[in-house]
Protein backbone atom coordinates (compact mmCIF):
# COMPACT_ATOMS: atom_id res chain seq x y z
CA UNK A 1 0.00 0.00 0.00
CA UNK A 2 1.23 3.47 -1.12
CA UNK A 3 3.00 5.09 1.65
CA UNK A 4 3.31 8.89 -0.30
CA UNK A 5 1.68 11.24 1.29
CA UNK A 6 -1.51 12.65 -0.34
CA UNK A 7 -2.01 15.63 -2.86
CA UNK A 8 -4.35 18.17 -1.69
CA UNK A 9 -6.45 16.80 -4.60
CA UNK A 10 -6.59 13.22 -2.96
CA UNK A 11 -7.02 14.76 0.60
CA UNK A 12 -10.05 16.46 -0.68
CA UNK A 13 -11.45 13.77 -2.65
CA UNK A 14 -10.91 11.53 0.74
CA UNK A 15 -12.64 13.88 2.63
CA UNK A 16 -15.83 13.88 0.55
CA UNK A 17 -15.32 10.01 0.69
CA UNK A 18 -15.13 9.94 4.10
CA UNK A 19 -17.93 12.16 5.36
CA UNK A 20 -17.64 11.22 9.19
CA UNK A 21 -13.70 12.04 9.46
CA UNK A 22 -11.74 15.32 9.19
CA UNK A 23 -9.56 15.30 7.21
CA UNK A 24 -6.02 17.47 7.04
CA UNK A 25 -2.80 17.30 5.44
CA UNK A 26 -1.58 16.44 8.87
CA UNK A 27 -3.64 13.51 9.95
CA UNK A 28 -7.44 12.01 9.76
CA UNK A 29 -9.93 12.05 13.17
CA UNK A 30 -13.05 10.91 13.89
CA UNK A 31 -15.16 10.08 16.41
CA UNK A 32 -16.99 6.76 17.44
CA UNK A 33 -19.99 6.61 19.61
CA UNK A 34 -20.86 3.05 20.61
CA UNK A 35 -24.47 2.12 23.08
CA UNK A 36 -21.82 1.22 25.52
CA UNK A 37 -18.23 0.00 26.95
CA UNK A 38 -18.36 -3.17 25.77
CA UNK A 39 -19.01 -2.48 21.41
CA UNK A 40 -16.43 0.20 21.96
CA UNK A 41 -13.62 -2.01 23.12
CA UNK A 42 -15.13 -4.65 20.48
CA UNK A 43 -14.81 -2.47 17.90
CA UNK A 44 -10.90 -1.62 19.07
CA UNK A 45 -10.31 -4.93 19.44
CA UNK A 46 -11.26 -5.81 15.52
CA UNK A 47 -9.84 -2.63 14.22
CA UNK A 48 -6.71 -3.90 16.01
CA UNK A 49 -6.82 -6.74 14.41
CA UNK A 50 -6.81 -5.14 10.64
CA UNK A 51 -4.32 -2.47 11.61
CA UNK A 52 -1.60 -4.92 12.72
CA UNK A 53 -2.70 -6.68 9.39
CA UNK A 54 -1.78 -3.56 7.90
CA UNK A 55 1.21 -3.06 10.19
CA UNK A 56 -0.10 0.80 10.70
CA UNK A 57 -1.56 1.48 13.88
CA UNK A 58 -4.00 4.20 15.08
CA UNK A 59 -3.40 6.71 17.54
CA UNK A 60 -6.25 6.20 20.04
CA UNK A 61 -8.30 6.53 22.82
CA UNK A 62 -11.33 4.89 24.72
CA UNK A 63 -13.58 6.50 27.67
CA UNK A 64 -16.85 4.08 27.98
CA UNK A 65 -18.56 4.17 24.63
CA UNK A 66 -16.51 6.91 22.62
CA UNK A 67 -13.17 5.90 20.47
CA UNK A 68 -11.23 8.67 19.68
CA UNK A 69 -8.93 7.78 16.79
CA UNK A 70 -6.51 10.23 14.62
CA UNK A 71 -4.61 8.51 11.85
CA UNK A 72 -1.65 9.41 10.25
CA UNK A 73 1.46 7.79 8.39
CA UNK A 74 4.46 9.08 10.93
CA UNK A 75 7.37 8.54 8.66
CA UNK A 76 5.89 10.72 6.18
CA UNK A 77 4.34 13.21 8.37
CA UNK A 78 1.10 13.05 7.07
CA UNK A 79 -1.81 10.81 5.38
CA UNK A 80 -1.06 8.44 3.06
CA UNK A 81 -3.65 5.76 1.26
CA UNK A 82 -2.06 3.69 4.30
CA UNK A 83 -4.63 5.93 6.49
CA UNK A 84 -7.18 6.11 4.07
CA UNK A 85 -7.62 2.53 3.82
CA UNK A 86 -7.21 2.09 8.21
CA UNK A 87 -10.38 4.41 8.32
CA UNK A 88 -12.50 3.10 5.45
CA UNK A 89 -11.72 -0.52 7.22
CA UNK A 90 -13.15 1.32 10.60
CA UNK A 91 -15.97 2.52 9.04
CA UNK A 92 -16.43 -0.71 8.14
CA UNK A 93 -16.26 -2.56 11.36
CA UNK A 94 -18.16 0.56 13.19
CA UNK A 95 -21.30 0.34 11.43
CA UNK A 96 -23.52 2.72 12.47
CA UNK A 97 -21.78 4.21 15.21
CA UNK A 98 -20.93 8.08 14.80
Amino acid sequence: MARELLSEDELEALAAELGNWDVSGSELQRTFRFENFVEAFGFMAAAALVAEKMDHHPNWSNVYSTVEVALNTHDRGGVTELDAALARAMDGLAGDAG
